[in-house]
């Protein structure tokens, strides 16, 4: 099944090219902050799937270029990132580099992102006004945590995944001794963590682990690989992760990016796609405002 969130924080069934309102599955008490309600959906997905199955059958479709794609869950507990989790990646971006060497996702653990930095496809990206800075795309398979996860040992760890989605982790690039930000601040600029268009439930995507994936700049194909070269999978990542704390449902897991990542600015339009899980396109743009502290 493939769900997404638009418009005022409505939930959907996606068929095609049409979308049908399933907002009515979950109870009308817990609606008082919206975009909280995929957390609940997922964490009770098993009672609630009758009434999400009912709601879809009664509802009208609605065509998807006629609403606002918002991220697939507008607000996760967490969203981590797995660091140099390609080999051909590690190294690529020289001096500017905060991976020394060579050490992957297996021996750095995870960073997070903040999920206020979560932009759906129906959005932009969006730059700090007048930035002289660099800015690259990173191409990513993301994990949407299904249950509480403690202490979950890989040989489990996949009955924790509830679905997939795609995702572009933006980042701000250092530049050598002049500015060194926090890894984390400078991957959680608003919208720098476009997410989506759907989340795909985990029983459409039989092997994460064999999934091409790309990301192309103003139709120049960036980067190409597929989900099979991670160093670290999924299961593993779960178990890293769930070793240090507990993941909840709705989570998200970054899952890294393969080699090939690179700059755009605005006026670009960047497009990620991977198989069996989505496509999406997004403009940058540059903030409509100038912060008081400039990047």
């Amino acid at each position: 099944m493939k769900l997404a969130v638009f418009d005022d924080y409505r939930i959907g069934v996606v068929d095609g090219d049409s979308v049908r309102d399933v907002s009515d599955a979950v109870p009308a008490a817990l609606r008082q902050w919206p975009p909280a309600l995929m957390n609940w959906l997922i964490a009770n997905w098993s009672e609630a799937l009758p009434r999400v199955l009912a709601c879809r059958d009664a509802a009208a479709p609605l065509p998807l270029a006629g609403v606002e794609l918002l991220p697939p869950n507008p607000a996760p507990s967490h969203v981590f990132a797995a660091p140099a989790n390609y080999r051909k990646h590690i190294g690529e971006l020289g001096s500017r580099a905060v991976t020394k060497g060579g050490r992957s996702a297996r021996e750095q653990g995870f960073f997070l992102k903040a999920p206020g930095s979560l932009v759906g496809a129906g959005g932009a990206l969006l730059l700090p006004q007048g930035s002289q800075r660099r800015f690259d795309h990173e191409s990513e398979l993301a994990v949407i945590v299904g249950r509480r996860a403690r202490n979950v040992p890989r040989s489990e760890a996949m009955q924790y995944v509830f679905g997939y989605s795609c995702l572009i982790d933006a980042t701000m690039r250092i530049e050598p001794g002049v500015a060194e930000e926090e890894r984390s601040m400078r991957k959680s600029f608003e919208t720098f963590t476009p997410l989506g268009p759907f989340l795909v439930t985990a029983d459409e995507v039989p092997d994460p682990q064999a999934l091409d994936n790309r990301l192309w700049v103003n139709g120049e194909l960036r980067q190409q690989a597929n989900t099979r070269d991670m160093i670290v999978d999924v299961a593993e990542l779960i178990e890293l992760i769930s070793s240090v704390l507990t993941l909840n449902p709705g989570d998200v897991i970054a899952t890294g990016t393969p080699e090939g990542v690179g700059p755009f600015a605005p006026g670009d339009t960047v497009r990620i796609a991977i198989e069996q899980v989505g496509d999406m396109s997004l403009s940058v743009r540059e903030q409509p405002q100038r912060s008081p502290r400039p990047y």
